[in-house]
């Protein structure tokens, strides 16, 4: 029989439930449970350093992965929260296992998925896991509001402009607390005097971010500043004042606002608290509406009405569908989509200004040279009607039936189909010769005078037939499952192909945002070195 063990541990601390002691404990309960003549074929799979909040465990991926190989009896662990205290996750897991017949056993727990009421009480144990999971989110964010309440900085990467410094103060009984507070940092502040200056000025972010490149003010990591982080300063509200203008604000986007207008004195900025999402990949921003606001021990730069016009001027700037992005205009049909050989940057679109130029007339421009210039990167910029030209020409050339860039996705797509039927068939081809083995075996019962040990042996025969003809089926449907990936694979070269001869037979019907979209389905990218234009097509 065989037997995949499962242990995990947040963090190492050479006691308790290590991970040793679970795989000790798990073995311990197979050999107690399972006879001594049952051979017992053990694989373990351990997980040190990873949290229970998702499954994205390497160890973990990989028993996922082996039980479509390998198939085992059970899947043992120490305790249920090993594997997962989402509910989603658990179930996903446990119906993986019963597609496949396979029993998942919690040892601590004493849940076994071979049997009904240990799979119910599975289910209720996973529910009160996650919610144990979701009362401790709950008690977090309680914490982080009484913090907030008080304008600590509660840690973390500070801030352009401010360091963090420990201070002390004595409370009731002549006890002693600790708590940090952003110091100033005077260079710094100058740097974010400038960009609030020029933005109110420029209205522009990449504005501000040519300024600075031509100052040559970068970053205490002596670099530019990105347009990303420049925006992510502006949007900062540590550098704004706390006061009845910023106040107001804050409450018309619905934030939870930890102070009144009674309180906003001295000058004091402001600390956002909630503002991203941690539990999912790259943190990202979450809505006003979720952060709080306080008024922190440090003192503000910006007052409140220029930080809510700077707001008003990055909102009005984002594209909306009325308002492209340089990215998506009406009269280019590569922006974005070619690269710059030298700095691998994306290339966009951009009138031509002064004498002569009209709309018609546009380059691709490399986005570090829009940024900064020559300084930042000085490659050649593209004739923009010229390159369009050329990359349409050049796809036209390709839907010619004998043109290479056929014979290449005809060729794909037969490589891609035989790796879909030769597996599947040497199944077929294996289930009819033991189904023909067997029918034979069941005519030679029917011929009268067999011995009684003959017929056993056919009997045990018929049954090992039977069963490696269910294990085959079995194999065969996980198979057409796991090869639905190449039937999309197949199903893109013939959409490439049809998208090929679209392009010719329509091309001077399409308009230009049908063209952008046939274009973007066919080229993967193109790259520009400052002399030529390197074409790379999906699947060529």
């Amino acid at each position: 029989m065989k037997f995949f063990i499962y242990s995990r541990k947040s963090v190492y601390t050479g006691k308790g439930e290590s991970i040793e002691n679970q795989i000790e404990m798990c073995k311990q309960y197979i050999s107690s449970k399972f006879p001594d003549d049952v051979s017992k074929d053990i694989t373990v799979y351990e997980d040190e350093g990873f949290s229970a909040k998702n499954t994205d465990r390497p160890q973990f991926k990989q028993m996922l992965i082996d039980i479509k190989l390998k198939k085992p009896n059970y899947v043992v662990c120490y305790r249920l929260d090993r594997i997962s205290r989402n509910v989603s996750d658990f179930s996903s897991l446990i119906e993986e296992l019963n597609d496949r017949s396979i029993s998942f056993i919690c040892i601590k727990e004493e849940f076994d998925t071979s049997k009904p009421m240990g799979k119910a009480m599975m289910y209720i144990a996973s529910v009160f896991a996650q919610l144990e999971r979701e009362t401790i989110a709950e008690r977090v964010r309680d914490n982080m509001l009484m913090l907030a309440r008080t304008g600590r900085w509660l840690g973390g990467t500070t801030p352009t402009g401010y360091s963090s410094e420990k201070t002390q103060e004595i409370i009731l009984d002549g006890k002693i607390k600790t708590s940090c507070q952003l110091k100033d940092v005077p260079e710094e502040l100058l740097v974010i005097d400038i960009m609030y200056k020029k933005l109110l000025e420029l209205r522009s972010i990449s504005g501000v971010s040519k300024f600075l490149i031509r100052k040559n003010i970068k970053s205490r990591s002596g670099k530019f500043y990105s347009l990303l982080g420049i925006k992510e300063i502006l949007q900062n509200p540590v550098y704004c004042i706390a006061d009845k203008d910023s106040m107001e604000y804050f409450i018309e986007q619905n934030s939870d606002v930890c102070f009144e207008e009674k309180d906003c004195k001295s000058n004091y900025g402001l600390l956002s608290y909630n503002k991203r999402d941690y539990r999912k990949k790259n943190a990202p921003r979450l809505p006003k509406d979720k952060w709080i606001i306080a008024i922190g021990k440090h003192k503000g730069r910006i007052p409140g009405k220029q930080w809510v016009e700077v707001q008003n001027i990055i909102e009005s700037n984002i594209p909306t569908g009325k308002k492209p992005s340089k990215m998506h205009n009406d009269y280019s049909l590569l922006s974005g989509l070619i690269y710059c050989n030298k700095c691998g940057s994306r290339m966009f679109a951009k009138n031509r200004t002064g004498r002569g130029a009209n709309k018609e007339t546009f380059d691709y421009i490399c986005n570090n040279k829009l940024r900064g210039n020559v300084q930042l990167c000085d490659c050649q910029n593209i004739n923009g009607l010229l390159a369009d030209d050329t990359v349409c020409e050049y796809l036209i050339n390709y839907t010619n039936v004998n043109s290479e860039i056929y014979s290449i996705l005809n060729k794909r797509k037969n490589q891609t189909k035989e790796r879909l039927d030769n597996p599947i068939t040497s199944i077929e081809e294996k289930i009819k010769k033991l189904n023909t083995e067997m029918d034979n075996l069941i005519n030679t019962l029917s011929t009268n005078n067999l011995g009684e040990a003959f017929i056993q042996r056919i009997n045990v025969r018929i049954t090992e037939i039977d069963k490696e003809i269910t294990e085959l089926s079995n194999n065969k449907k996980y198979l057409e499952k796991d090869l639905n990936a190449l039937n999309n694979q197949e199903l893109q070269y013939d959409v490439i192909i049809n998208l090929l001869s679209s392009l010719k037979n329509n091309y001077k019907t399409l308009s230009i945002y049908d063209k952008r979209t046939l274009i973007k389905m066919i080229v993967q990218k193109i790259i520009w070195d400052g002399q030529d234009l390197h074409i790379f097509i999906y699947g060529g």
